[in-house]
């Protein structure tokens, strides 16, 4: 069963084009929104998304008497096609993506967009127009026009424009109409030594080839098999080829809720959140980005002795966090902010989350290099600093920024770091390791389920000695603390969704925080709970849950971080690579097997 996608518009109705390099959001008149260059978490050159009112940051075709416009991907690939039609009929094609797939014996994935305008039927009259920014929303003036290309400068980065349209019209905004195909290549400051259509209909179609490809090699489950193949591709696409971060959401400051403040920049690679990504990708058979990821995770884990929550794409570089004066925010809701103090917080779940990441390279025969003693070695000292914070206070996963607790998620990321540490030596043959880290983490185990245990409520609270509810502790069974027939964690389960459901949405919690009480409800949380659900034998309902929640992606398929439990309307930075793991992970547990479901055919 597929669910039906809602019909109503939605603020956040945008499609994600990239290529592991580069990653550009445009919506249904295929207007290029968001674009980073020529990286993930570089200055927008299209920032029109958190422009507020004022016109800039964007390129789009504008055609003249527009009627009717039609967009959508082409099946399992990362490529949009948008088809426009005017009053009179006249039809054109706009097909966007990034160029993708092999060349030279190596991977091809350029801080390249190109997109194609292909007139389909009469005479469509258009505009062209390409307004991009510098210095996040500053409108770049000086324009340079070359023979065949438009040179826009501005910031530590050129952007060129290589077109086969007329330059004039396009420098000058002036109608025109489109009698043959064009193509518009934007990218890095580098000639164009090829010819510009056949250039872009041979990358399309690699390109094209390129995803199918990939996408024909997923293990899908049986149902919701499309879903999930635009989860996958989504999270492929947040992927960073050359470092294998990835990154929490390919945008900046759209708020968790109107006029809320809550505004985070999440172009950056939780260590946290990306174990989530990998864990999906991997259940689908997506190896390579987990092997990627994991090299991105070592290199971290075996500099630091301390490890902070977040890096950028490239490790260890500066996150300091700063507001941008020029742009005022998505729909008008500021502040900009570019960075994440989070950087710079105590989260003691990431030790937990390094070691349960690297547990792949001793345990999946299908990666290219096993993990060994001496890597085993290095992990042991973030196993080490796991036991000695496992109870301290810090921000914990929610990233309070006032306030410290002991939190119960971080305790239970300590207790697997030292819980796999142990698994680990055993597959080493290491006896006497096994022996001491399975005995640390027996101890912690049962100190925590003593602390976060509130015999009033029948639940596990979110911190120690404190009453509030938090939707993480669902995780508990997903990560080995309790089976999920312990009793504990079926009334967990049953407190929680008793008392953290509002309108058939699950909140992370209720209490009041930095900015006040949460409004809007965080979707992965709501995949936390149809997991749950389905452990404690409770799949009907999770499934139903499950299918609410398909139906209220964007018009691309597309999730969020957050969803008006009253309106159903997506708020937060898109998309959540949380989210989109959500659905993979849930989908592949609630799913009849192929098996069944053949049987029962």
């Amino acid at each position: 069963m597929i669910a039906e996608r809602q019909t109503r518009t939605q603020n956040l109705d945008l499609a994600l084009i990239g290529n592991s390099c580069v990653a550009a959001l445009l919506d249904h008149n295929a207007r290029i929104v968001w674009w980073c260059f020529p990286h993930f978490d570089s200055d927008p050159v299209f920032s029109r998304l958190l422009a507020g009112d004022e016109e800039k940051g964007f390129t789009d075709v504008v055609l003249a008497g527009l009627v009717q416009t039609q967009s959508d991907y082409l099946r399992n690939t990362a490529i949009v096609e948008t088809v426009l039609t005017d009053a009179n009929g006249a039809k054109l094609r706009v097909t966007d993506f990034a160029p993708r797939f092999e060349r030279f014996e190596r991977a091809f994935r350029p801080p390249q967009i190109i997109r194609r305008i292909e007139p389909l039927e009469g005479l469509p009259r258009i505009t062209i127009r390409v307004r991009p920014t510098y210095n996040y929303g500053r409108p770049t003036k000086n324009i340079v026009v070359g023979s065949n290309h438009i040179r826009y400068i501005g910031g530590a980065q050129v952007m060129r424009l290589t077109t086969d349209a007329p330059l004039s019209y396009i420098v000058s905004e002036i109608p025109f109409v489109v009698t043959r195909p064009i193509s518009l290549i934007f990218g890095q400051d580098d000639p164009f030594l090829s010819a510009i259509d056949t250039t872009s209909r041979e990358f399309l179609d690699r390109t094209c080839d390129n995803w199918l490809d990939w996408s024909r090699n997923l293990a899908v489950p049986f149902e919701w098999q499309s879903v999930v193949i635009r989860s996958a591709i989504t999270l492929k696409l947040s992927s960073f080829m050359e470092t294998g971060a990835i990154i929490a959401a390919h945008t900046t400051s759209i708020p968790e809720a109107p006029s809320s403040k809550r505004n985070w920049d999440y172009r950056y690679c939780w260590l946290r959140d990306a174990y989530f990504v990998v864990d999906a990708l991997n259940r689908l058979g997506a190896t390579q980005t987990m092997e990627s990821y994991i090299h991105y995770i070592t290199t971290i884990a075996t500099d630091a002795k301390t490890i902070q929550p977040v890096h950028g794409i490239v490790p260890f570089s500066s996150l300091e966090e700063t507001v941008a004066p020029d742009l005022k925010g998505f729909l008008g809701h500021g502040p900009v902010r570019v960075g994440n103090q989070a950087a710079l917080q105590t989260q003691n779940d990431v030790y937990g989350s390094v070691v349960l990441a690297a547990t792949q390279m001793f345990v999946d025969e299908r990666l290219s290099k096993m993990g060994d003693e001496s890597l085993y070695r290095q992990l042991e000292r973030h196993g080490e600093r796991a036991l000695a914070v496992a109870f301290e206070p810090d921000a914990g996963l929610w990233e309070y920024r006032t306030r410290a607790r002991p939190h119960t998620y971080s305790a239970v990321l300590c207790w697997a770091a030292c819980d796999r540490l142990g698994r680990i030596a055993e597959r080493l043959n290491l006896a006497d390791r096994a022996v001491w880290w399975k005995a640390r983490a027996g101890k912690l185990r049962e100190r925590i389920l003593v602390e976060a245990w509130d015999e009033k409520q029948c639940a596990l609270t979110g911190a120690f000695g404190e009453p509030a509810l938090d939707a993480s502790v669902l995780l508990v069974s997903e990560l080995g603390l309790l089976p999920p027939n312990d009793p504990r964690f079926i009334k967990t389960c049953e407190t929680i969704g008793r008392e953290l459901m509002c309108k058939g949405r699950i909140m992370r919690y209720t209490v009041p925080d930095d900015f006040g009480a949460p409004e809007t409800a965080f979707l992965a949380c709501n995949f936390w709970y149809m997991d749950a659900l389905g452990q404690i034998g409770r799949k009907a309902e999770a499934r139903e849950l499950f299918e609410s929640i398909l139906a209220s992606r964007n018009a691309f398929g597309l999730l969020s971080e957050d969803i008006d439990p009253e309106t159903g309307e997506l708020w937060g930075n898109l998309p959540q690579t949380y989210s989109m793991a959500g659905i993979i992970k849930t989908a592949t547990r609630l799913s009849s097997s192929w098996e069944d479901a053949w049987a029962h055919a």
